[in-house]
């Protein structure tokens, strides 16, 4: 047993409250994974100064000695996942897994190294057309390319009317993504294009079977978590308990599918600390 039990919320839903049951059960055969941005880390105008916040690393790290495994799934890069997160030579996170690009990259704590496949060539295309597209649009002031090895995002959160440039650019850049064999995938004010055939719903899914888990956690707050959603929805559907946890209730189907709604960063590194007071 950890310290003194702290307040859980209740999942709204009753597969919610029996995923949470059965991770509280048997916390060594559960898997908690969880997005970064938006839901370890504040989501922040530069994604390049988004970090975990201060709370992150000692939930996880009071957490992750309980259970069977605890995967960061997100959207980055593996290594930048690490770095930004604070996730390296931790106490209590010595079997860590970092799932980056959707899962195309893995990070191991225990070996310290990430697995990276070849890059695609359609991104590295797509990025040397991207300054065209952008500029033939009307949509380059206040728009940011990110590199990401393994995919390019575009950033309209600094633009004048950062929604409007998002919706200018979906189609235009849904087409670059096709004519160099990538796809689109739009999150909160950010396009990105990078290859097909991994999602966050897939790397978790393998990732659990990996791992042999009998109950999972899932958390996350933007348009690229739904396929983790879906994973897990598919994965009780065959009998395996499972808590979807929205980060955020901005975007409204996620929100509507999670079983237990929190209100970013904060309030996640609060139940994941209360969760680990209960193991």
């Amino acid at each position: 047993m950890g310290s003194q039990p702290q307040p859980l919320p209740t999942p709204a839903t009753q597969l919610g409250r029996e995923g949470l049951a059965a991770i509280l059960a048997r916390p060594e055969r559960a898997v908690v994974a969880i997005d970064f941005d938006g839901t370890l880390a504040e989501i922040v105008a530069d994604p390049e100064q988004a970090r975990a916040h201060p709370d992150a690393v000692p939930a996880l790290a009071a957490l992750a000695p309980h259970v069977a495994s605890v995967a960061v799934v997100t959207g980055r890069p593996a290594g930048v996942a690490v770095r930004y997160g604070g996730f390296a030579g931790v106490a209590g996170l010595e079997h860590l897994v970092v799932l980056g690009h959707y899962g195309a990259e893995r990070w191991d704590a225990v070996t310290g190294t990430v697995h990276t496949p070849a890059p695609h060539p359609g991104v590295a295309a797509a990025r040397a057309e991207l300054p065209g597209v952008l500029d033939a649009h009307g949509a380059w002031r206040g728009t940011w390319i990110e590199e990401k090895g393994q995919a390019v995002a575009v950033h309209t959160r600094r633009a004048q009317d950062p929604q409007a440039a998002f919706e200018a650019l979906r189609t235009p850049l849904a087409d670059l993504a096709a004519h160099h064999g990538l796809v689109l995938e739009p999150g909160r004010l950010v396009l990105e294009l990078r290859p097909p055939g991994m999602d966050k719903g897939v790397a978790l899914a393998a990732y659990i079977r990996e791992v042999g888990a009998e109950s999972v956690l899932y958390a996350g707050d933007d348009l690229g978590d739904l396929p983790a959603f879906a994973a897990v929805e598919k994965l009780r559907s065959d009998g395996m308990p499972g808590l979807l946890v929205a980060a955020d209730t901005v975007i409204a189907e996620l929100a509507e599918r999670a079983d237990l709604l929190l209100t970013g960063p904060e309030s996640v590194t609060n139940f994941l600390t209360a969760l680990a007071t209960h193991m």
